[in-house]
């Protein structure tokens, strides 16, 4: 687990880091389109960016699913070695509790998790990444948003095509 942390701490400043690279490229995308007036150039072809866009915004997805991945492990790592500390089979409240025939015996040989392991306490997830989470949607609205004003622009046009 000690030498997975690094590894995870990094993993999440790589989603940063592709979230960044991609928001920069959509960006020059946007500009080059509204600014440099790229549309009107025989060499843009709107189709081809708008292929390019979703290539690079399914490959920056499946890049960050892949690097929460290594978080997901590490995480798995620690609360398991915070809960069997020995890697040994141990009572763990909510969880397991290790039993001899008598008490299985005493419960009229009922396995019945709940006679036996108790309530846990109720624990308060202090890994949530909160900024993470908001990035994540951040990137997305802005992907909703972007896709809204091309299909805007397409239904205008269409319109003005049929004369409406």
């Amino acid at each position: 687990m000690e030498q997975l942390e690094p590894i995870a701490e990094s993993s999440r400043d790589l989603i940063k880091q592709a979230d960044l690279a991609y928001k920069l490229a959509t960006r020059v995308i946007e500009i080059c389109e509204t600014e440099c007036h790229a549309k009107e150039s025989d060499a843009w072809v709107a189709r081809d960016i708008v292929k390019a866009r979703k290539a690079a915004d399914e490959l920056r997805g499946f890049a960050v699913e892949q690097l929460k991945q290594v978080r997901y492990f590490w995480k798995q790592a620690h609360w398991l070695t915070e809960r069997f500390p020995n890697a040994e089979l141990c009572d763990v409240p909510g969880l397991v509790k290790v039993v001899d025939h008598e008490k299985i015996e005493s419960e009229d040989w009922s396995l019945t998790p709940g006679r036996y392991v108790g309530v846990a306490p109720e624990e308060v997830d202090e890994d949530f990444d909160f900024e993470e989470t908001l990035r994540e949607i951040h990137v997305e609205l802005e992907d909703l948003n972007a896709e809204a004003v091309t299909l805007a622009a397409t239904i205008r046009k269409n319109f003005e095509e049929l004369g409406i």
